[in-house]
């Protein structure tokens, strides 16, 4: 009997195509209702990080809704949520201690940020202070003001007279520089741009710098050169401006640190979080908010903002399962081991033709997939060449993510190579043959 349910009367992500329905996972492995395995190798769009099948933390999300399953955030709180933001603390990267502002996904957690900076400029008497600077190839959300923030051209297209046009810095992405410089010559050159941009924009203009700590899909796991988030945070206090940090795809131990931007030598104002936070068994998102923020916020008489299903109940009991899984088996220093043994098993495959680059960190990887990898040329975005390798990795049984545009914003075709933490060696090796199978299949 088939399950893939042609007649769907679901609004199904792609039209006109039957996908197959989902029986169970279990640590690295989903299987569909025909019996067909497919290894994981992307943890959907780099969400899974504890592992498929988890029933602990599905027994933490019953007794929370057994008990209560929905508050108001403005009429009560829970000890759930008390006690995850309490227990989250200590590993985030931030001066002071963290405030979370919990809600359904990382595009609300990225629009909450940008909302809270200018409410802080605002308590600061700073009202001209409502722009926000994006990286020049980034993705921060399918809001349209986050969309408006993403370096995305490709996903900004069929809304464009709908978004508004935010100053852009140029992206610290040296395999594709975006203002044709060499790293180290450069001397980090994109970060001295920003101040540039600030300065041409007016700095009092200016409430806050949106960034990812590692470039995510938009640019394929691509890690800021040395010293580039250091400079950035030093411009951004210096000239008064709210430094947020996008960990909606790098926290919660993606790249072998519980958030990117550790052991960069800065502490955002702002850092936002989803995707993992939850290992996946929760829609969620958040901000966590500096000390500095949180009160001057509160002396102002408060943040006007809100989502129906901020600071859920269930949400936090799914987060706080999780989060004991991360500290119990100690699966971000996993996630680190298990990186090189990937990078390295990865970075074979430069041996196909067009295969140009192998980059990333921890359990956050990407190929790039190039017409001439010696100059760098990418394919017509036509060809849709990250797609095809997607299908063709999907009927090989391995689920990966392709991304586009990463080469100047609309050309440039990648997969996202990010598996669950639990993932074992030999099935690193099981995603690496079918990759390598899967490249010549598709003629790359």
């Amino acid at each position: 009997m088939s399950h893939s349910f042609p007649e769907s009367a679901v609004f199904h992500r792609p039209l006109g195509r039957a996908l197959p329905a989902i029986a169970r996972g279990e640590g690295a492995v989903l299987w569909d209702t025909e019996g067909r395995r497919y290894l994981d190798g992307s943890a959907g769009a780099v969400v899974v990080n504890v592992g498929h099948g988890r029933r602990e933390v599905a027994a933490a999300m019953a007794r929370q809704a057994e008990t209560a399953a929905y508050v108001h955030g403005t009429q009560f709180t829970s000890e759930v949520l008390e006690e995850y933001a309490r227990r989250l603390r200590p590993h985030v990267p931030m001066e002071g201690a963290a405030r979370l502002y919990l809600v359904s996904g990382g595009s609300e957690a990225n629009e909450t940020a940008v909302k809270m900076a200018r409410a802080y400029q605002l308590a600061l008497g700073q009202a001209a202070r409502h722009k926000v600077i994006r990286g020049s190839i980034s993705y921060h959300g399918n809001t349209l003001a986050t969309l408006s923030l993403s370096g995305r051209p490709n996903l900004q297209a069929p809304y464009r007279p709908m978004l508004y046009k935010a100053p852009e810095a140029p992206a610290p992405f040296c395999y594709h520089c975006p203002i044709n410089k060499r790293y180290p010559e450069c001397g980090v050159a994109c970060a001295d741009e920003l101040e540039a941009v600030l300065v041409r924009e007016d700095p009092k203009t200016v409430a806050a710098f949106i960034a990812e700590p590692v470039l995510g899909a938009s640019a394929g796991a691509a890690v800021p050169p040395e010293g580039y988030t250091a400079r950035v945070k030093e411009i951004c206090g210096r000239y008064g401006v709210v430094f947020i940090d996008d960990e909606v795809m790098t926290g919660f131990g993606r790249t072998g640190a519980w958030f990117g931007i550790e052991g960069r030598g800065a502490a955002p104002d702002l850092l936002t979080c989803g995707k993992g936070m939850s290992g996946g068994y929760m829609p969620v998102g958040a901000v966590l908010a500096s000390e500095r923020v949180v009160a001057a916020l509160q002396a102002a008489g408060g943040f006007t903002h809100g989502f129906t299903f901020s600071h859920n109940p269930v949400t936090a009991a799914a987060c706080l399962a999780t989060l004991e899984i991360l500290e119990r088996e100690g699966l971000v220093d996993r996630a680190r081991a298990l990186g090189d043994t990937l990078g390295s098993r990865l970075r074979g495959l430069l041996a196909h033709p067009h295969v140009g680059d192998v980059r990333g960190r921890g359990l956050l990887f990407a190929l790039e997939l190039l017409a001439d990898p010696k100059s760098g040329r990418a394919f017509p975005r036509a060809d849709q060449k990250a797609e095809a390798l997607g299908a063709r990795c999907f009927a090989n049984g391995l689920v990966v993510y392709p991304g586009t545009g990463c080469a100047n914003g609309t050309e440039g075709d990648l997969v996202m190579v990010a598996p669950p933490f639990v993932i074992t060696e030999e099935q690193i090796e099981e995603v690496v043959a079918i990759l390598d199978r899967s490249l010549t299949e598709t003629g790359l």
